[in-house]
């Protein structure tokens, strides 16, 4: 079914197809609408989700983390500071192996108060033990959604599936919906290997754990950690064989003939394609890679992609706040340290706060990258493009 959906109402129908045991939340802006809208559904007997409205974003947390510790199926939503309030609680839902899925509007980390779109809530719990998928569009969050679920909970691991603020979450975009009945087909019920609840076979959860066995049990999260991006990769030919949408770990749009290329994550990269698409009728080889997938961070596919242009311009709504640029820049440049082919790189950290970024910008970035592939150098490597006065 093709329907109108802003992209918090995508993801709000994903959940209700979902039919999740339970939704822990708090409203915070710009994400209000998501669990606004599926407490609506909890009202009407759409769903049987129990419905638990808390005091804070770090009790939303810790309520999924109970449920899901219990044997439930847990989503609930969040963005900005509401994240960093769940920041605590991040670690221990991770840590005790809980597939929690929280549907997240991307939103700028105060100071100064801003309510609009960057990545810094999201990438400053980047090492958190949380995956984390970056989409485009509606359609995309819609999709990724229900893939999420089904991906936490045969991983054991905790995701995040985010939309940028405004930009994705109040646009209104066409969407099309999968069959009611067929979501829970291709989700099946959760498998569990204990629950707080089995009174006959008791179990030990969070406990104190010192020099003893800390370091294994850390070792164990990091290995399925390491194991994630097959499960991923499977689960999104299962939806695409299903469902006819294909998704991969990397976005590549006309990149094998491409001699430059900008590398980007969230909805710039439907803009991008854009001007790729103009830059391309004149003559121009332009391509775009796009991270869906940043955590765990995909980085055969990543360096394969690079390997085919000369230059690439990393786009990053972000800074480290450490004179080192942008989080996906500096990834990039990890990965690339013992790859055979590196292409010239430059940092374009830009649309903080929610800064727009027009196509014209765009198509000028790569004119400069095209630059750099003739000059064969790399004048300044960070820069903060659309500041004023720079």
């Amino acid at each position: 079914m093709i329907v109108a959906r802003t992209g918090n109402e995508a993801m709000a129908e994903a959940m209700r197809q979902i039919n999740p045991d339970v939704v822990a939340a708090y409203p915070i802006t710009p994400a209000t609408e998501v669990v606004q809208l599926f407490s609506k559904f909890v009202n009407d007997g759409l769903v049987d989700t129990q419905f638990v409205p808390v005091e804070s974003e770090h009790s939303a947390c810790s309520a999924c983390v109970g449920a899901s510790a219990a044997g439930a199926r847990v989503m609930t939503s969040t963005a900005s500071q509401g994240l960093a309030l769940m920041h605590e609680i991040l670690f221990i839902a991770a840590g005790l192996r809980l597939p929690i899925v929280i549907c997240l509007v991307n939103r700028s980390l105060s100071s100064p108060i801003n309510i609009h779109c960057d990545h810094s809530d999201t990438l400053a719990s980047r090492d958190a033990g949380w995956l984390q998928i970056y989409t485009e569009n509606a359609q995309e969050a819609y999709d990724t959604t229900i893939q999420l679920v089904k991906i936490a909970e045969e991983i054991l691991l905790p995701g995040i599936v985010s939309t940028d603020a405004f930009i994705i979450s109040h646009g209104m975009e066409r969407v099309e919906l999968i069959d009611d009945k067929e979501i829970p087909k291709f989700l099946g019920e959760r498998k569990l290997n204990y629950s707080l609840l089995d009174t006959e076979n008791p179990i030990t959860l969070g406990p104190l754990d010192l020099q003893d066995y800390f370091f294994e049990h850390k070792r164990s999260q990091i290995d399925a950690m390491n194991k994630v991006l097959p499960v991923i990769e499977k689960v999104q030919k299962e939806f695409g064989d299903k469902f006819g949408r294909h998704y991969s770990t990397v976005d590549e749009y006309k990149v094998d003939d491409a001699e430059v290329a900008i590398l980007v994550m969230g909805s710039t990269g439907g803009t991008a394609k854009v001007a790729v698409e103009r830059l391309r009728e004149k003559g121009k080889k332009v391509g775009l890679i796009r991270t869906r997938v940043y955590r765990p961070f995909p980085k055969d596919a990543m360096t394969k992609a690079l390997s085919k242009v000369k230059v690439v311009g990393v786009m990053d709504r972000s800074d480290t706040l450490s004179t080192l640029g942008g989080h996906l820049y500096n990834d990039v440049r990890s990965i690339l340290y013992k790859a055979e082919k590196q292409p010239l790189m430059k940092n374009y950290v830009y649309g903080l706060g929610g800064r727009d970024i027009s196509i014209e910008e765009i198509e000028d970035i790569y004119d400069e990258l095209l630059n750099i592939q003739k000059s064969g150098k790399v004048a300044k490597d960070i820069v903060y493009f659309g500041v004023r006065g720079e």
